[in-house]
């Protein structure tokens, strides 16, 4: 009689692994629940448009803002430490260039 063989442990873990019938299902419906919450990008009134001007003028490379702005018909909230770009017209957090015409809303939070 022939002795059976072990499974390699690796091989025997597959057996166990969650199957999914309905590959990328969830992925398409995250997209559609992204597509869902488009949204039209607003008009800043003229006091909120000052307000955000007059803190750009007076942030410092030390200063931590909160900022909201449009992007890809969403609007994104980050935070961290700005880097101003006044003559391209763009402020920048961890790389991201955010345009001041797409600023929504901005805060200083020191």
């Amino acid at each position: 009689m022939a002795e059976r063989v072990k499974m390699p442990q690796r091989e025997r873990a597959k057996q166990f692994m969650p199957f999914d019938t309905l590959k990328g299902l969830h992925d398409a419906l995250r997209m559609k629940e992204y597509e869902h919450e488009r949204v039209v990008k607003g008009q800043l009134s003229e006091e909120k448009a000052a307000e955000i001007t007059k803190i750009l003028l007076n942030l410092s490379k030390n200063d931590t803002i909160s900022v909201k702005f449009y992007e890809n018909e969403h609007y994104v909230e980050l935070h961290g430490k700005p880097s101003l770009h006044i003559e391209e017209h763009y402020l920048e957090i961890d790389y991201k260039k955010i345009y001041f015409d797409d600023i929504y809303d901005l805060k200083k939070l020191n």
